[in-house]
């Protein structure tokens, strides 16, 4: 039987507040939907901490934590929770649901608060995040948005979305195009684990009776990986593809990428990952086209000698779904004719 003091994962919607008590660190990696961090270490306290158990002893390691514990705990009294009232019910976790979480808990409970502890802590819900992703992944049925590069795919999810479709955009989750050039400035990526817990939160939200609808992705996004069967799963979908005119498409990047106009020496550096693939005479005359403003050339020449193969490749060996629909051609990629693809393949798929 269960602790009384204790909650499971399942039982995380039953509080008024959660509070991760883990290092700012730990938080900003991964943390459960919906908490506040009120760290009883810091990062640099924690670190301390540590190397005195190492080296020194645990005693003197626990001497030290408990003093840096108890002043952390009266701030956050003293800032945050000062004014809850007795009804309030906190649930707190630390890394395994042990002395961290167990300190802050012990006091609140003193003060009179029904305050519990998640057991297992921020592992449990790991583990409990994985599970559900391996779960929940192939109970969708996936409309899988296939296109060359700078088809507008991700832009036709979101017109998918605004017109009420289900829709998983793994490259918004992820915080990167997709491609060796999708790195967004100011923007860095999450971690795998925040991403991980993302994707769990968005499939568990979906209605297993309508389709979902995703873009065709490669195993990678950036530095992130998508779980095995997440990928497995889309990999077997309805493919629905959006045939885009050169013309179209060229026009459509130098939108959605415009912020390599702003910055040519941005792009520049980005090019040099693709010496090895096209040559360093093929990437300088590229990198020069961009100092120059001839972005329209290193667009199309980009399309043909690099996406569009790789496209061509990747497709062929990954998204071999059924396909009962001719393709979605378009000259169009303005934000109307993006609407436009989205309606027509709604409609397409019955949702």
């Amino acid at each position: 039987m269960k602790h009384p003091a204790l909650a499971s994962v399942a039982q995380l919607g039953d509080y008024d507040a959660i509070i991760d008590v883990r290092t700012p660190a730990e938080f900003a990696e991964d943390h459960v939907p919906g908490a506040i961090n009120c760290p009883v270490l810091s990062n640099e306290e924690r670190v301390t901490v540590g190397t005195l158990y190492k080296q020194v002893s645990p005693f003197e390691a626990k001497k030290v934590g408990a003093a840096l514990i108890s002043i952390n705990i009266a701030r956050h009294l003293q800032e945050r929770f000062r004014d809850m009232p007795k009804e309030w019910r906190p649930l707190i976790y630390c890394w395994r649901g042990g002395q961290r979480s167990g300190a802050m808990q012990i006091i609140f409970r003193q003060i009179g608060w029904r305050a519990d502890k998640l057991d297992g802590g921020y592992k449990a819900f790991r583990q409990h995040v994985m599970e559900q992703i391996d779960a929940l992944a192939p109970r969708f049925a996936y409309r899988v948005v296939c296109g060359a590069t700078g088809s507008g795919k991700t832009r036709i999810l979101q017109a998918l979305a605004r017109q009420g479709a289900q829709v998983l955009d793994l490259e918004t989750l992820a915080a990167h195009k997709g491609s060796v050039l999708g790195v967004l400035p100011g923007e860095p990526q999450p971690a795998q684990k925040g991403f991980e817990t993302a994707l769990w939160q968005a499939l568990a939200g979906f209605d297993s009776s309508r389709p979902v609808f995703v873009e065709a992705e490669s195993r990678k996004i950036g530095r992130l990986h998508l779980p095995d069967a997440l990928l497995e799963a889309v990999r077997g979908g309805e493919c629905l593809e959006v045939a885009a005119s050169l013309p179209a498409r060229v026009e459509f990047l130098l939108r959605d990428y415009d912020y390599f106009l702003q910055d040519p020496e941005w792009l520049v550096r980005r090019l040099d990952n693709l010496k090895e693939l096209q040559g360093k005479e093929t990437v300088a005359r590229w990198q020069a086209m961009a100092r120059e403003g001839g972005w329209s050339q290193l667009v199309q020449e980009l399309l043909d000698l690099h996406y569009d193969p790789h496209y061509r490749r990747s497709q062929g060996q990954n998204y071999q779904g059924r396909r009962r629909h001719d393709p979605f051609v378009s000259d169009d990629l303005s934000d109307a004719g993006i609407e436009a693809l989205a309606a027509s393949m709604l409609a397409a798929a019955g949702a």
